[in-house]
């Protein structure tokens, strides 16, 4: 009878989806207040929807004699299912784009920082004039935030340097392959034949080793059996660029990873990698079959911008750098 009735409220409640989501986000932020303002409402809004849940479910979902908040044992098995049905909503969403005569009329994108600058304007008139995209968010930063962007659904699809090959239910479209390049101070007139005799002159400028760039470089530097003990790392290609163009020191980056130090004309000297090269491939993931054939489209809008750019800034370095295989 209790099994009943409690159906019978949840299915009558129009505002569950609601409430669900709040009971989510305060599931996470383990506070009230901090996720009232994760979801743009009042303290006040939100706690009347944690009430309403807690009396459609006739038990109490959240501890609330302990600082941060804790969920209870129904408040746990709550959380499952809220996730559960949130996530079939968005899926629900995600299918229904296809429907009509505007079939994509909403649309989340992330991309590498690096390269948001040079394809952000192409992207965007491709979209709305090919795609008649109507609603379209971009969000520019790291492949770490690409994961999170794609396992949490907030993105539909990323322009990424991780290819998430852990991760089932992708698409993927290459845009190219990349060789790792050396930077160096415009001013700088020490040697430069081997990676150790540069080490011994200036220190590494390089990604921070929890970015996908910066660990490719670390594995580089240790296969070659490298001593670096000065390093200077940052988390944005600029800020790398900026320090070796003060003479602060020397990096080892791509040619995308170099367009905006390039177009703001930062005094630096770009070379091939002494000794044996590495590389990175830069990927559109979408998840597999929700887009049609819009993501292989945007690999090849980003394969020729990319390619322009750095034949612009960079000549023929450039060029020899770049192993294109856009799709």
């Amino acid at each position: 009878m209790k099994q009943s009735r409690l159906s019978a409220r949840l299915g009558s409640d129009r505002n569950l989806l609601t409430a669900l989501e709040v009971f989510v986000a305060i599931a996470e932020a383990r506070q009230i207040t901090g996720a009232a303002r994760l979801m743009g409402i009042t303290q006040s809004a939100a706690s009347q929807q944690l009430a309403s849940l807690e009396a459609a479910c006739d038990a109490r979902l959240i501890d609330r004699t302990v600082r941060p908040l804790r969920l209870t044992q129904a408040g746990e098995l709550c959380l499952r299912h809220a996730q559960r049905i949130l996530n079939s909503v968005e899926d629900l969403a995600t299918s229904m784009r296809h429907e009509g005569p505007q079939p994509i009329s909403v649309l989340r994108i992330g991309m590498l920082a690096s390269i948001a600058t040079t394809l952000t304007p192409a992207l965007v008139r491709c979209l709305k004039a090919g795609f008649a995209v109507e609603d379209l968010t971009l969000h520019a930063g790291q492949s770490g935030d690409h994961e999170t962007l794609l396992r949490t659904k907030q993105a539909d699809m990323v322009i990424t340097s991780n290819p998430f090959y852990d991760m089932d239910g992708l698409e993927r479209h290459e845009v190219l392959t990349e060789t790792f390049l050396l930077v160096l101070p415009q001013r700088y007139r020490g040697p430069s034949k081997r990676l150790q005799d540069i080490l011994d002159h200036l220190p590494l400028v390089r990604f921070a080793a929890t970015t996908s760039v910066g660990r490719r470089t670390e594995q580089h530097l240790r296969r070659l059996k490298l001593a670096v003990p000065r390093v200077i790392q940052a988390d944005r290609s600029s800020m790398v660029t900026a320090c070796v163009a003060e003479g602060l020191g020397f990096t080892i980056l791509t040619p995308s990873l170099l367009i905006d130090g390039f177009v703001e004309q930062m005094p630096i000297v770009v070379r091939p990698l002494p000794g044996p090269g590495f590389s990175r491939s830069i990927t559109v993931v979408a998840r597999a079959g929700d887009l049609g054939r819009l993501p292989a489209q945007v690999a090849g809008l980003a394969a020729r911008e990319l390619t322009a750019q750095i034949d612009q800034q960079m000549g023929q370095v450039g060029r020899e750098a770049l192993n294109m295989d856009a799709e």
